[in-house]
């Protein structure tokens, strides 16, 4: 039995809102047929996808599992749609993925001499987010921070960088040249993902707020919230007028790497590894991974 994609796209318009009728007028049917295209999936699936009573609607187990998984199919769907209208258009086009705080033009410009007919885009990532965009497609290649799940993925080392101590301004020691683990013991941290990934050697309390990215890492930090820990190049791309950063050197640094899915063998998806590789500095034969400059010393990172 193949999914049938637009009764996926109706059910995830009814799992959002909850509500059939607010669904219907959004998807721009009527209700009874939005009913009915529900009831044909449920038959198609055999489950039972949404308890209906006078309380409202609710998911069902099999409807919560449904909708984690609708999101990476439709978003591949849409992915596998973008690259073909490119191509019937002329242009080929390699959607590339980042991290805050990686410049990918670069490893673009070497690209794209290399390959005038293909478009790179860019589109930045998060850490929960990098490994399934690369598995459903809609990135090609991605410049990830570890730690990740490699797990149906090529992932090949770019550089490191040292990290820093994001600090709210006014800290008793945001004027310092530099900062230890033991100066920052006791200090309540924020950190975004799994606590047992964070880079530091000794336990740090939770601060008890959940964050994702380094915009909302700021805004905490800067609220006085907690302290937390980035990659050097955060310094330099992201300012924050209630925050401050001072370098943390036994901390462990941060990874950078490029992920491509593993049934990905595209050539210009290889082209493209190459030439990040080549601009981050990499001599492959002799397996020297050395730090990214971008005008900075050999000990920066991405500045």
């Amino acid at each position: 039995m193949d999914l049938d994609l637009r009764k996926l796209r109706y059910f995830v318009a009814v799992a959002d809102l909850l509500h059939f009728g607010r669904a219907a007028e959004v998807l721009h049917i009527a209700q009874p047929v939005l009913s009915r295209q529900i009831r044909a999936l449920e038959q198609d699936l055999g489950a039972s996808l949404f308890t209906r009573d006078r309380h409202g609607v609710e998911l069902t187990d099999a409807g919560r599992q449904l909708l984690a998984d609708a999101g990476p199919l439709l978003a591949s769907t849409d992915a596998v749609r973008r690259r073909v209208s490119a191509a019937a258009g002329g242009k080929r086009r390699l959607m590339v993925g980042f991290r805050a705080g990686v410049a990918v033009t670069p490893a673009a410009r070497a690209f794209e001499e290399r390959h005038p007919d293909v478009v790179v885009d860019v589109q930045r990532i998060e850490g929960d987010e990098q490994a399934a965009m690369l598995l459903d497609g809609r990135i090609d290649v991605g410049y990830v921070r570890l730690p990740i799940d490699e797990s149906g993925l090529r992932v090949t080392p770019l550089y490191t960088e040292p990290r820093v101590a994001v600090l709210p301004a006014g800290h008793r020691f945001g004027g310092k040249a530099e900062v230890t683990e033991v100066d920052l013991a006791g200090e309540p941290l924020l950190w975004h993902g799994d606590p047992s990934t964070q880079p530091t050697r000794r336990p740090f309390r939770n601060a008890g707020y959940p964050v994702r990215g380094v915009d909302e890492t700021l805004e905490h930090v800067g609220a006085g919230r907690g302290i937390s820990f980035l990659a050097r190049s955060a310094s330099v791309f992201y300012s924050h007028p209630d925050v401050v950063y001072v370098p943390v050197p036994d901390l462990v640094p941060d990874q950078v790497c490029l992920a491509v899915a593993a049934p990905n063998t595209s050539r210009v998806v290889d082209d493209f590894v190459a030439a990040a590789r080549s601009a981050a500095g990499i001599t492959a034969e002799c397996g020297n991974y050395e730090m990214w400059q971008l005008g900075g010393d050999a000990a920066s990172g991405p500045a």
